[in-house]
């Protein structure tokens, strides 16, 4: 099929590629024309393992091309995805302004039926004001259909997670927009559940908001056992094997962060509010989640004594492993917490330092984990990269001043770190 992909932010650009990959025909628009150049060059504005070797691919053999135009995309496509951004705003609720100006360009660009798809993760009833703008902007008897089609990637993994989900939603309200969208997905050997738009919609909110849930879940679980001397692991996999429950999400630690889980958490919270329902279990979620980052920097605290003066290497800045993402990175809080108490940061990231040498002041930026280590009071671990699973122990005790590990992810073990020598705190386990 031909298809245009409106947003080539991380959404939008690993959909085109792989649709490409799937062997349709795939134009993604941006109005950002610097970007357009650059993925005309390949050069993709984020790191996603795979994406850029996929992107360099299919614009060579003809299936992925880019353009700033939309009037053109609409005009040759059969099916059009939106996946512009939806921001937060200030209250939480998504900023739409931007699919609202995409939906009119769309409109008058139609001569002839189109589908129009919804990728942007957006409130409940945004489909109906889709169709609406596009019924009052286009050209006079000019079919067309709205569907909702949700997005289920993770950063670090999206391209497997496109090729192989665990299932694709579609809401659709004609039969035509079902044909076509069983049609775009028919190479992918993955469950397709069909319903209504707005059931769509809210399964991409609901689906998130209770993976950050799980998340704080497990956080809460852990600050008991740290007071009973148990050790959240041993809790979590014996949860986690019921299969009403499941291991995933039930990782203690400093909280989640990311773009989506706290947007659509917050959004999930907002759009039941107006619906007249007060979502006081997400909002819980949400303060466990906050928490956790001053309760690493109490930790943080009581093994060092006094934090002033005193230089701690920061280790990963990325909001999660094998991205260079830093929107809503718990780092980001957590060093500047440690620097309103007087701390130095040496820190070190194996993808995010470019990215983060724009949000963070003061920090010096490491070339890897042994010269974040050299001369530090104590090292963090606050995101599990492999680098870091796999650094040289026996190495980074000499190079600390003291042999202090401080770890945010729960990545060794107590009783191995602690017969090495080390002096190491991590959530809610002990060495026993």
């Amino acid at each position: 099929m031909k298809i245009a992909i409106i947003g080539t932010g991380y959404v939008g650009l690993v959909t085109g590629a792989c649709f490409a990959e799937l062997k349709h025909r795939v134009v993604c628009v941006d109005n950002d024309a610097s970007k357009v150049r650059a993925l005309k060059m390949f050069k993709v504005p984020f790191y996603e393992p795979g994406l850029e070797e996929m992107v360099r691919r299919h614009a060579r053999n003809g299936r992925l091309s880019f353009s700033t135009q939309i009037s053109s995309a609409v005009k040759n496509s059969d099916v059009i995805f939106i996946a512009v951004g939806t921001p937060p705003k200030e209250n939480g609720e998504a900023d739409l302004t931007g699919i609202e100006s995409v939906v009119r360009a769309i409109a008058t660009s139609m001569h002839s039926y189109r589908l129009i798809v919804e990728k942007s993760t957006v409130p409940v009833d945004t489909g109906r004001r889709v169709q609406h703008t596009i019924e009052t902007n286009k050209a006079k008897n000019v079919p067309f259909d709205v569907a909702s089609n949700p997005e289920f990637l993770r950063e670090g993994q999206a391209i497997h997670d496109f090729l192989h989900p665990d299932r694709i939603v579609i809401g659709v309200e004609s039969a035509r927009a079902e044909k076509i969208l069983r049609q775009l997905y028919a190479d992918i050997p993955a469950p397709l559940i069909v319903t209504d738009i707005k059931s769509a919609e809210l399964i991409k909110h609901a689906s998130n908001s209770f993976l950050a849930l799980k998340i704080s879940y497990i956080n809460a679980v852990a600050r008991v056992c740290e007071a009973a001397g148990a050790d959240v692991e041993r809790v979590a996999e014996g949860m986690g094997l019921d299969g009403r429950i499941g291991r995933t999400f039930l990782d203690a630690g400093i909280g989640f962060g990311g773009f989506c889980l706290p947007k659509d958490l917050d959004a999930f919270v907002g759009i039941s509010q107006k619906l007249g329902y007060d979502f006081g279990l997400l909002k819980e979620a949400k303060k466990i989640n906050e928490s956790q980052k001053e309760l690493f920097v109490r930790k943080i605290e009581n093994r060092l004594w006094n934090i002033k003066n005193k230089t701690i290497a920061v280790c990963g800045l990325s909001f999660k492993p094998n991205t260079d993402d830093m929107r809503f990175a718990p780092s980001v809080d957590i060093i500047a917490l440690l620097q309103q108490l007087g701390a130095r940061i040496r820190a070190c990231d194996p993808q995010a330092t470019k990215k983060a040498k724009g949000l963070l002041k003061d920090v010096v930026f490491c070339r890897d984990v042994y010269e974040a280590a050299r001369g530090s009071d104590c090292l963090i671990i606050v995101t599990e990269w492999n680098e870091f699973k796999e650094m040289d122990l026996k190495r980074i005790k000499k190079l600390l001043k003291q042999p202090i590990i401080i770890d945010g992810r729960n990545i060794f073990d107590p009783a191995l770190l602690e017969a090495m020598g080390f002096s190491y705190v991590c959530i809610g386990r002990t060495s026993k």
